[in-house]
């Protein structure tokens, strides 16, 4: 059987620098573009409808993509490269004409191309990581993604908020800074990817592998095939991961699409319509507010790998969890802006461990051939929740939380607690065998 060669630190760093310019598009998505709509006069109960790109994208894309680097081969480019460089060239191509938006339905087609790029680029990594590493070391390769993923959105909202400080004025339907941000995106985003292409090479498979591959002729539908076939053999253990994401993702859907209005009202008592230079101000901040919460993930995401060898994946999440959601509740009572740092604190720990601790509960029930498949797959239990609030949470906010940023926030809190219960239920291979 071949043994997979132990890497360094530093080969797992650079095989996951392009993770950083895929997250810090993330950033600018989760940060920016509701934002964007605002300006461009976006009523709050469409916004969720206006991010149903994100979701649906991840949904068709990433399984499907899974599914095609599973099978495919070349000794010159590899096996999961060409995917990361052709998500990367969509990616930096809609964040340059994305501040060139005239219109809600303009920027709303861009955020299509957008997401279908991210999540092009974004599947094949997390099956680089399994590909490439032994069970020792993949702790420390989900978590290098974790720590880029804190990174890049780090940068994409500290973006947020001092472009707006040094570039003044409009350009065309959006203020001149949006510009800057998301050129500076761009730049990330293909430089990055290009980067770990270049410092990485991919295991060949072996002779038995490549001729089965060979053998076997791949169809415009096979791929669909492959995800279908792949659902129907699914280790339980998936299947409970995917109770424990739909509150998960459910709930950060519901952060992302109102903090900003959140932030506004509790600190500044404003609205777009009622003063929208005190909005655009709360907007900056919360930039530096979701850019600390990132900052936090980068700092803890490493440490993580320790304690997910000491007291198991499934405890360190869950903890994790009841620190996001206490961070959660407390977000729409703050007044003081600067106490808003100690509450989204608990978010970035969580965080943290959304981004690499739950591929280390199912990853040794996942057989190898299957990797990107599985990843991809992984990803539609992320969306599919996405999908549900974006279809759901207009009609849930205006009814039932009286349109009020505030009581989406305290909703989300109350969704990752139950997440949080969910996990605890998890029993994976990994729970009886102590990670080495």
């Amino acid at each position: 059987m071949f043994k997979k060669p132990k890497l360094s630190f530093w080969q797992i760093l650079h095989m996951n620098v392009g993770f950083f310019g895929i997250q810090y598009s993330f950033g600018l998505q989760q940060s920016a573009v509701t934002p964007i709509y605002d300006f461009l006069g976006a009523t709050p109960d469409q916004i969720p409808l206006l991010h149903l790109a994100g979701p649906v994208t991840g949904l068709l894309v990433q399984p499907i993509i899974g599914a095609m680097s599973d099978k495919t081969w070349s000794s010159k480019f590899g096996r999961r490269k060409p995917y990361f460089l052709i998500g990367a060239i969509l990616c930096s191509i809609a964040l340059l004409a994305f501040p060139y938006s005239s219109s809600i339905w303009m920027a709303a087609g861009l955020l299509w191309i957008l997401d279908a790029g991210n999540n092009t680029a974004m599947e094949p990594y997390r099956a680089l990581i399994a590909d490439k590493l032994n069970d020792e070391q993949q702790p420390l390769g989900f978590q290098m993604q974790s720590f880029f993923t804190g990174f890049g959105q780090t940068l994409a909202n500290l973006s947020l908020f001092i472009f707006p400080m040094i570039i003044i004025g409009k350009t065309g339907s959006l203020p001149s800074w949006v510009y800057a941000s998301f050129f500076l995106g761009a730049a990330c985003s293909i430089g990055s990817i290009l980067w770990s292409i270049s410092k990485t090479t991919e295991i060949p498979p072996s002779a038995e592998e490549l001729k089965k591959l060979k053998s076997k002729k791949q169809q415009i539908f096979s791929p669909l095939f492959e995800i279908f076939s792949a659902i129907k053999d699914m280790p339980k253990v998936m299947w409970q991961l995917a109770l424990v994401y739909l509150f998960q993702w459910y709930a950060l859907f519901c952060y992302w699409q109102n903090s900003s209005k959140s932030i506004a009202l509790s600190v500044w008592n404003a609205t777009p319509a009622t003063n929208s230079n005190a909005y655009a101000e709360a907007v900056s901040w919360t930039g530096l507010v979701n850019g600390w919460y990132n900052v936090v993930t980068f700092l803890i995401a490493f440490a993580l790998v320790g304690f997910a060898k000491k007291y198991s994946a499934k405890k360190v999440h869950a903890f994790c969890l009841l620190i996001a959601a206490i961070g959660f509740l407390a977000f729409p009572h703050i007044e003081n802006k600067n106490l808003l740092f100690f509450a989204i604190t608990g978010f970035g720990i969580g965080w943290a461990s959304m981004m690499g601790i739950p591929y280390l509960m199912v990853v040794a029930d996942i057989p190898k051939e299957r990797y990107g498949v599985y990843m991809g797959i992984i990803n539609m239990m992320i969306v599919v929740p996405m999908i549900l609030q974006t279809l759901s949470f207009g009609y849930v906010l205006k009814y039932f939380l009286n349109n009020h940023p505030g009581n989406a926030i305290t909703f989300a809190g109350i969704l990752l607690l139950i997440s949080l219960v969910c996990t605890l239920f998890i029993k994976s291979k990994k729970e009886t065998v102590k990670l080495q």
